[in-house]
């Protein structure tokens, strides 16, 4: 992944320093009300990374000490110790083998009497089929909330990822399409959840910064519960309000490169390449294939073969279950989807300014691992 960064990011954050207001502020403010539109949210709340913002929510949802929280283990493993900062449960369900997404039935597989939310992820930028989900939980009064950090200009059935959420996290690594080098976002349609999530990541406090450097004599602040300082700067958002313009001919362009990867692949019966759902339109975050059993090689001889021949390539979606805080809650075999998943995939390049040339060596390599006829 490479972000596309230039001359107008850089000159917004010099504006931004010589308006002498580099912390939260108004830039600040601007991002969350422009962001919001671009993903059809009713409200957005920026905050330090998309895993505070995933803190956030578990909070604002009312989710802590006692609850069950389901959650796919194929994530980062932030997916997963946000609901440990509340205190949860987390509860893993396995994903869907075509997408790597959690499904309703592997959420409805899993769900206890304690079960009090749904952390349901649009892994790489797959729309995850929040509908049907719902469908399972909306009745038992069990909250989703969408973990949407790879998925920003993603699409489902036909409105932007997270439309439909009560409450989603939204992330600004610089792996994911837009970035402010860090920095995450919480959308939610819900007006009193969006102004605690806003107390909430500046110490709790009841008058934010921007309100006191209004006025000669500030008011008073209180502060009703305890906080976080999970703050953006104006710095981070000046860069934010540049990389939104750049969003469609970003999501063109990866898109036009991922049909160019998988009409290749599709003529290597050994390989599967994501693609898009039925119901939704990926943006491609991250390309990711399976290496099938019938593969000349195993998915580390391919990471081998790419890397000799100069081309950078990943294992693909980490397992939480198998790291050391979560092997207790789900022994081994007991994600099989997922566990195939995490050992057989791998993540090819795919940036805004990757050239049909050198998409054609990572072909020739997947195609010819050994060298021959490349």
């Amino acid at each position: 992944m490479v972000p596309w960064l230039g001359v107008e990011e850089a000159e917004a954050v010099a504006e931004t320093i010589a308006s002498g207001w580099i912390a939260q502020g108004p830039r600040v403010a601007r991002f969350e009300r422009e962001f919001a539109a671009a993903v059809a949210a009713t409200d957005a709340v920026a905050t330090s990374s998309c895993t505070t913002a995933l803190h956030l929510a578990l909070v604002v949802a009312g989710i802590g000490p006692g609850d069950d929280v389901v959650v796919p283990s194929l994530s980062f493993i932030a997916t997963t110790s946000a609901i440990r900062y509340v205190g949860a449960r987390p509860v893993f369900a396995d994903v869907d083998a075509e997408s790597g997404n959690v499904s309703a039935a592997t959420v409805a597989s899993v769900l206890t009497a304690a079960t009090r939310a749904v952390i349901a992820v649009d892994q790489g930028g797959v729309p995850v089929d929040l509908d049907a989900i719902r469908a399972v939980t909306d009745p038992r009064g069990i909250v989703v909330i969408e973990d949407a950090a790879c998925a920003a200009g993603s699409t489902y059935r036909g409105r932007p990822v997270g439309a439909r959420a009560e409450v989603a996290a939204w992330s600004f690594h610089p792996r994911k399409l837009l970035t402010t080098g860090e920095g995450g976002m919480l959308t939610t349609r819900h007006e009193a959840w969006a102004a605690r999530a806003r107390r909430l990541r500046e110490h709790g406090m009841s008058v934010s910064a921007a309100d006191r450097h209004r006025t000669v004599l500030a008011p008073p602040e209180e502060y009703g519960e305890v906080g976080f300082n999970y703050r953006m700067t104006d710095l981070q958002a000046a860069v934010g309000l540049v990389q939104l313009t750049r969003l469609g001919a970003l999501i063109a362009r990866r898109r036009a490169l991922a049909a160019r990867y998988q009409e290749a692949i599709a003529r290597m019966p050994w390989l599967r390449a994501v693609a898009d759902p039925e119901y939704g339109a990926g943006n491609y975050q991250s390309f990711w294939i399976e290496i099938l059993e019938e593969s000349p090689l195993d998915r580390d001889g391919y990471l081998v073969a790419l890397a000799e021949s100069g081309i950078s390539a990943r294992r693909g979606i980490m397992a939480a279950h198998r790291q050391p805080p979560y092997r207790a809650l789900a022994p081994e075999g007991s994600l099989p989807v997922t566990e195939r998943l995490t050992d057989r995939t791998l993540i090819l390049p795919l940036f805004h300014t990757l050239d049909e040339r050198d998409q054609d060596r990572v072909i020739a390599v997947l195609r010819y691992p050994g060298g021959e006829g490349a």
